[in-house]
């Protein structure tokens, strides 16, 4: 299986569970294959055959970026090392969590999430800790006796009662056996990657543009707060107080027109507006949904306001929905 057919795969699975989804960001470097938004949830999905191929960078930027347009992060993928990935099962690199195209199937289309997470030495379960206590007090058995049953220690059941210990997939169809009663927790893939990032140390802020960074740095000075980004296909992510940009810098160029083209479809999904700083002069003022500036014209601005009544001009100027 190629990396084409899983990206084609992916967007099939996801148009079935009613998600709008950008165009393929074909242009490298890219921290991301896909943003994809059904209603309040936005996720970007980076798409990589082999998941081990994930590096650390594209992994922070991602990152990044979901925080600073209220998403999350997902990895699919088709194998780690030398064996394919599990169904229903979430890997994590980074703290992104990863999963294979049928467990998305499973969790976007048919409504069911995955059990179980992988973790060096195996593959595990959460336990519903308060339903495992209640179901071996109800069959009398004290934490010495279940314990002896499963071989395991007293302190180790003590632990999945309190929710401080995940299993292995043997213990909890043992306990599930032994007490008849469901104990696995459903993984939240969604929830899986926010809990996972919050608990992040205070971390690395985005990458603020500063002063001297040429027209990144004239958009910080007009009063954007302004993320420079490395892999994606803009520049940067400028916010003031009412609006968010995503942002380009090039001269006019066919490739240029390419990347406006493809921010269009982004900032469609990421429901953000996208603008184009270009050096020199523009041979149209619009690429889709895209507004083309020229630094010249951003040299007159004092203000946040004035460059957002200069692409509220053109974008009714040109019909364009944002």
């Amino acid at each position: 299986m190629t990396k084409d057919i899983l990206i084609h795969q992916i967007i099939d699975v996801l148009q079935q569970a009613g998600f709008m989804v950008s165009k393929r960001c074909n242009i490298r470097p890219r921290s991301f294959d896909l943003a994809a938004r059904k209603g309040d949830v936005l996720i970007f999905y980076k798409v990589l055959y082999n998941i081990d191929g994930l590096n650390e960078e594209t992994a922070r930027e991602m990152k990044s970026l979901a925080r600073y347009l209220g998403g999350t992060a997902v990895l699919i993928g088709a194998k780690t090392r030398d064996q394919m990935l599990e169904d229903s099962v979430v890997y994590m690199r980074y703290d992104i969590p990863a999963v294979n195209v049928q467990t998305l199937y499973d969790y976007f289309v048919e409504d069911v999430p995955p059990l179980v997470s992988a973790a060096p030495g195996g593959l595990y379960v959460s336990i519903d800790g308060d339903v495992l206590k209640e179901a071996r007090k109800r069959t009398a058995m004290s934490l010495g006796a279940l314990a002896t049953e499963l071989g395991v220690s007293r302190r180790t059941i003590s632990k999945y009662e309190e929710g401080g210990m995940d299993a292995s997939i043997d213990i909890v169809l043992q306990l599930e056996e032994l007490l008849d009663v469901a104990l696995a927790k459903s993984i939240d893939i969604l929830q899986c990657f926010e809990k996972r990032v919050s608990l992040e140390k205070p971390q690395e802020k985005p990458a603020e543009a500063q002063p001297d960074d040429g027209i990144l740095g004239m958009l910080n000075a007009l009063g954007y707060q302004v993320m420079s980004t490395s892999q994606a296909p803009f520049k940067a992510i400028s916010k003031d107080t009412s609006d968010t940009l995503l942002t380009g810098v090039s001269t006019y160029s066919s490739a240029m027109i390419k990347r406006a083209d493809l921010m269009s479809s982004i900032s469609c999904v990421t429901m953000t507006k996208s603008v184009f700083i270009i050096n020199g002069q523009i041979k149209s003022e619009t690429v889709e949904n895209t507004v083309l500036i020229e630094k010249s014209e951003l040299d007159k601005l004092s203000g946040t306001e004035e460059l957002a009544e200069l692409i509220d001009e053109r974008t009714k100027k040109h019909n364009i929905n944002i």
